[in-house]
């Protein structure tokens, strides 16, 4: 078995199959090394340029659905691709990397790949995509339709004074301040800040 099928026998676990092809070529024409991570609650993939003569390296969190998985790798491969343009003079997410983005997705868009709300989110996010597609809510809601975990929820669909586990410690859910809730753990007492979005276990 040669590298490109090896690459697309990999991809096919984690991206729809009709993106496979183009991603595999990408793997090749860019000449980077993909890994797929653990589940960081950080971030969902990051972008490493060369060092040493080592290869460009991007990593995906190995726990996302197939089209966040794929949304994740396009902005990392911008990433990749605006350090060929660019160098380090650009900013990470400015209007360089915006354009890089854009130019990566218009094929994927043209494919059938997304069903029909991800897509209606995609176009959204695109007029001005972000740091990642946590800072799309509208997106993030959309995409969470499709995780096969469903022991996890966004902490906003939980009532108020609800309890719920995140990094296996105990909460309680306080009000709204602004874009966040105001949180207590219940060992310590102590008082945390969560993102409407934040992925929790609801506790019975």
């Amino acid at each position: 078995m040669d590298q490109l099928t090896r690459n697309q026998s990999i991809l096919g676990k984690y991206i729809p199959a009709p993106a496979v092809p183009l991603i595999a070529e990408w793997i090749y024409h860019f000449d980077f090394k993909l890994k797929i991570k653990k589940s960081r609650q950080s971030r969902y993939g990051d972008y490493r340029p060369p060092v040493r003569g080592t290869n460009h390296l991007i990593t995906v969190n190995n726990d996302l659905n197939q089209y966040a998985f794929l949304l994740t790798l396009v902005h990392e491969i911008a990433h990749l691709l605006c350090f060929q343009r660019h160098g380090n003079n650009v900013k990470a997410h400015g209007h360089e990397w915006k354009q890089a983005y854009k130019e990566l997705m218009r094929p994927f868009m043209r494919l059938e790949i997304f069903p029909h709300d991800v897509r209606a989110a995609i176009i959204g996010y695109m007029q001005n995509p972000g740091a990642s597609t946590c800072s799309d809510d509208n997106l993030m809601r959309v995409l969470k339709r499709y995780d096969a975990n469903n022991d996890l929820v966004h902490l906003e669909t939980l009532p108020m004074y609800a309890e719920f586990i995140y990094n296996e410690r105990s909460f309680i859910k306080g009000p709204r301040v602004r874009t966040r809730f105001q949180c207590k753990e219940k060992l310590s007492s102590a008082v945390y800040f969560f993102a409407a979005l934040a992925e929790v276990k609801a506790v019975s």
